[in-house]
């Protein structure tokens, strides 16, 4: 083995490593196949070039972007480490110049992007020579299951035995990620057929990053952002924003105050260039991106994160927050979100994964033959041109559809269906657990740490997030319960006393006066931040759908609280309404008796039917039904299971302005307020 510590020294000029980088240098220098999954800025890099140049050759890297490529090569090269590169932003003559040097045997490094592995006659070149190693960098873009999947890399697989078995012994192959789940993991393991890999899951925990998570109207977040970054002790900052013209928007605004300038893919790449460089520099203290910027940016004193709309998947909000506090200073990462960013993402992934039964139809159309995309397109006037596109191509991405050279398409393998169904799903399943983190009651980063499996973490609560330090918070508000939020914690405990395990809605139902169920889950919410009670997730199928709730339990501090009180409850402020606004605003008592010591006796509030002596809009109730026939189709259950006629016409009688005036209509209860309300809402002002 050779002296680690002195390559450090001599070829990196760094004097130590950083937690877990030696035990993965030693591993893979060793000849041992590895996954490294360590979070953004803990030195994934340093785990492969160490242990290539360690173990002499070159080490082939394969890394998605040219941004990140250019970036890891220059870096080296400044070190006088022979790396080079070939990517489609570099000409012919000058990747040839590269090919050659590295069949010269001059080159330590190699980076190329994936999809060069596909050029015909590019693997057999690399293969002329025996690699130190092959590194697989973002290797989560490997998986069905990875929030940034890519065809390319679906190839490897395929392509590396070539490049593994050039030599005497096999090439040592280690897969590099930050945002790699148990599932992912278990798939990158599988497609780069390395199933003895020494796995490296670890460092998720970032004690100096504090979370946030602030529901907010989208009116209201650019004056958050704005009071939140005048404090220059939260600057330098990275403000990711949902669209293009957000950024655009948002960065005006903040450029008033201190220097802030706009990020996004419409850019040009010069200017994108300029921008980043500033940033980097610190001529720029305020960058307002989309999610485009930020891979392989090192800059270690970003004092604070703001997302203001919800991300798509905990692993990409994980990555974006992780560019925050890398040189270990205390730092903040702030979650600006609303319920109606679930309808955009809903949105999003409707059009990102059209439904099966168009990729059916074409798969049933297509033959052994190939034919012109657009040939077959004529055949699909029915559909949306770029519906039907993105369909051709999930159906060439799971194996239903092989494109040929031109635009050209055949018919595949009859196996795709379940393969997409379940990548679907489990895009939909990544957006429920992203809001689910919203909701979530507990430590901030105990959730992160958890979801990525970290294996050697302590499950202690993290002491600085907006759970475990709510008077640190820098814009969400809390204050201690009223008299009335006090009596209804006090009837929640005591119903919990009685030892069962009530859903929440169950609890809700039973409590005599309690408030509208918003607000009513936010004193669960603050019952469990107190450690009152526990909020455990629960679910079950129906009609081919999950359908997630809570149950809530009580705990030992819980059992011992006297009328609803504890120095603990902190209860957390509306921000879309003023402040106190919905403490009043409670089920009459008259509609439920009160609860009995056995807790049997509560009855739920009176449900909204279409009232005989309400005049019922005729045109709002068949756009409604339009609707649920398009619902219906999209989901491929019958029209009666979105909605019933007796929900559809009561909602055309008393047409619900909000969340909570829908959640009293017939036939409409939490898990459907939040699958259809945004939309149904929608409808309804359309016609006011």
């Amino acid at each position: 083995m050779p002296d680690l510590h002195q390559l450090l020294r001599d070829r990196f000029r760094l004097t130590a490593f950083r937690p877990s980088q030696e035990e993965v240098c030693r591993a893979v220098t060793g000849g041992s196949d590895a996954l490294v999954v360590m979070p953004t800025g803990a030195g994934k890099s340093l785990c492969y070039q160490l242990p290539g140049i360690a173990r002499g050759g070159t080490a082939l890297v394969i890394s998605p972007l040219i941004a990140l490529m250019e970036d890891q090569v220059a870096k080296l090269q400044e070190l006088g480490i022979a790396a080079e590169r070939i990517h489609s932003g570099r000409d012919r003559g000058t990747s040839r110049a590269v090919c050659r040097d590295y069949l010269d045997g001059t080159l330590e490094l190699l980076f190329i992007a994936p999809e060069r592995l596909g050029v015909p006659g590019f693997p057999e070149m690399l293969a002329k020579r025996e690699l130190s190693l092959i590194a697989v960098d973002e290797a989560h873009c490997i998986s069905h299951w990875g929030h940034d999947f890519r065809p390319d890399y679906r190839l490897l697989g395929q392509r590396l035995p070539l490049l593994r078995e050039a030599g005497d012994r096999p090439t040592p192959v280690v897969a590099l990620t930050a945002t790699a789940t148990p599932l992912v993991q278990t798939d990158i393991v599988e497609q780069l057929a390395m199933p003895g890999a020494e796995k490296f899951i670890r460092g998720f925990r970032r004690e100096n990053l504090a979370v946030e998570v602030v529901e907010l109207q989208p009116s209201r977040r650019r004056g958050a952002v704005q009071s939140l970054l005048e404090d220059p002790a939260r600057r330098p900052a990275i403000v990711y924003a949902p669209s293009r013209k957000e950024t655009e928007g948002l960065a005006a605004q903040l450029a008033e105050s201190f220097p802030a300038e706009a990020y996004h893919a419409g850019m040009d790449g010069a200017e994108r260039d300029r921008v980043q460089a500033a940033f980097l520099g610190g001529d720029l203290e305020v960058i307002v991106a989309t999610i485009a910027f930020g891979m392989g940016v090192d800059k270690p004193d970003v004092r604070t994160v703001v997302h203001t709309g919800l991300p798509g998947s905990l692993e990409g909000y994980y990555q974006e927050i992780g560019r925050a506090g890398r040189d270990g200073e205390p730092s903040r990462a702030v979650l600006l979100y609303s319920w109606a960013d679930r309808r955009t993402h809903e949105f999003f992934q409707d059009r990102d994964y059209p439904d099966p039964a168009l990729l059916d139809r074409i798969f049933q159309a297509l033959g052994e033959e190939p034919v012109p995309v657009d040939t077959l397109m004529a055949k699909f006037l029915d559909a949306d041109e770029e519906v039907f596109l993105r369909a051709l191509e999930k159906l060439g991405i799971h194996g239903g559809a092989v494109r040929s050279f031109g635009d050209e398409v055949r018919r595949g393998a009859s196996g795709w269906r379940s393969s997409y169904i379940n990548q679907r799903d489990h895009r939909a399943d990544q957006l429920e657990r992203m809001i689910g983190f919203t909701d979530g009651n507990g430590c901030r980063m105990l959730h992160l740490v958890q979801h990525f499996g970290d294996r050697e973490d302590s499950g202690k609560p993290c002491g600085v997030c907006d759970v475990c330090a709510p008077s640190d918070c820098s814009v969400r508000r809390f204050r201690s319960p009223d008299g009335e939020e006090e009596r209804v914690i006090a009837e929640v405990l005591d119903l919990l006393r009685e030892g069962d395990t009530p859903t929440t809605g169950q609890i809700y139902k039973a409590i005599p006066g309690a408030p509208d169920r918003r607000d009513f889950e936010r004193l669960l919410g603050a019952c469990a931040r107190a450690d009152l009670i526990h909020l455990v997730e629960d679910s079950f199928d129906k009609d081919g759908q999950t359908i997630r709730f809570r149950r809530a339990r009580i705990t030992v501090e819980g059992a011992r609280a006297a009328d609803g009180r504890s120095p603990a409850l902190q209860i957390l402020e509306l921000d879309d309404r003023p402040a106190g606004a919905g403490k009043t605003t409670k089920r009459s008592r008259s509609r439920s008796s009160s609860r009995g010591r056995s807790g049997k006796g509560g009855s739920s509030s009176a449900k909204l039917v279409a009232d005989p002596n309400l005049p019922v809009d005729a045109d709002l109730e068949d756009r409604l039904r339009q609707w649920r026939l398009e619902e219906s189709r999209r989901r491929s259950v019958p029209a009666f299971v979105v909605f019933s006629d007796k929900t559809l016409h009561a909602l055309a009688a008393h047409k619900p302005t909000d969340e909570d005036q829908l959640l009293a209509v017939h036939g409409i209860g939490p898990q459907k307020a939040k699958d259809y309300g945004g939309a149904i809402l929608e409808i309804i002002r359309g016609r006011a």
